[in-house]
């Protein structure tokens, strides 16, 4: 089972979040082309290695944040408030 680090709660086993997709994802304007509109709902990465994710501490403190998690061993490297830059992480 993996272990996320909730920045307000501390580590807790995977059971209690919910992960919320690839953090920093910029939302179109309105009056955008149906094309990037269709590439910002379905046009996601599927990185093998190194991801940043939002979750959320669903069954504890309820706050989002981010991590950075590989996602072939599913090792956690870092986790930040979304109000927190991205931490320096050596690869």
């Amino acid at each position: 089972m993996m272990r996320l680090t909730c920045p307000w709660c501390g580590p807790r086993p995977e059971h209690e979040f919910h992960c919320g997709g690839t953090t920093g994802i910029q939302r179109p304007p309105l009056d955008c082309s149906d094309e990037t509109w269709g590439r910002y709902l379905y046009g996601r990465e599927n990185p093998a290695g190194l991801h940043a994710e939002r979750w959320r501490h669903t069954y504890g403190c309820s706050q989002w944040f981010n991590a950075l998690r590989d996602t072939q061993t599913h090792a956690v490297h870092a986790v930040w408030r979304m109000t927190e830059p991205m931490p320096e992480v050596p690869r």
